[in-house]
């Protein structure tokens, strides 16, 4: 079964943020080892940065504005490629402040799924959903539309 880790920095601090958040993660778990590591926001990005590199594992993959966009479809090939190669997954959130260029760097990868700007508590339902809206799409199941 697949490692999956999502490094985040903030804690969600809304009851309906938790729950959506604790839905995805029960759905998630018949597909993968999910993992969510919450960091404490620090006084500068490079503080956070610091907290975040220690936690980075596997393939990363951070999520970042200026980052590559794709569908769910493309994100889905995506994970399955790890997948079938046997590699950890760790995604990465920032703050609310956004990631310091350090972090950027360390990223195998850097995706976005918009050029908006999304809340980062909501951000992490956004995420959590799209995990398994890509699980869904590898299992052939009818989730996804």
């Amino acid at each position: 079964m697949m490692k999956v880790n999502v490094v985040c920095v903030g804690k969600l601090k809304e009851s309906f943020w938790r729950e959506a958040c604790a839905e995805y993660e029960k759905r998630l778990n018949r597909f993968c080892k999910l993992e969510i590591k919450e960091l404490p926001e620090r006084a500068s990005l490079k503080e956070e940065a610091a907290d975040i590199l220690k936690k980075l594992q596997g393939y990363v993959l951070v999520l970042a504005v200026e980052g590559r966009e794709m569908s769910s479809e493309e994100f889905a090939l995506s994970i399955k490629k790890l997948q079938d190669e046997g590699r950890e997954l760790t995604l990465v959130i920032g703050s609310s402040c956004g990631l310091d260029e350090e972090v950027k760097r360390a990223a195998d990868m850097k995706i976005s799924f918009s050029k908006m700007t999304f809340p980062h508590q909501m951000f992490r339902v956004v995420l959590l959903e799209q995990l398994y809206r890509a699980f869904m799409i590898n299992a052939g199941a009818e989730y996804h539309k």
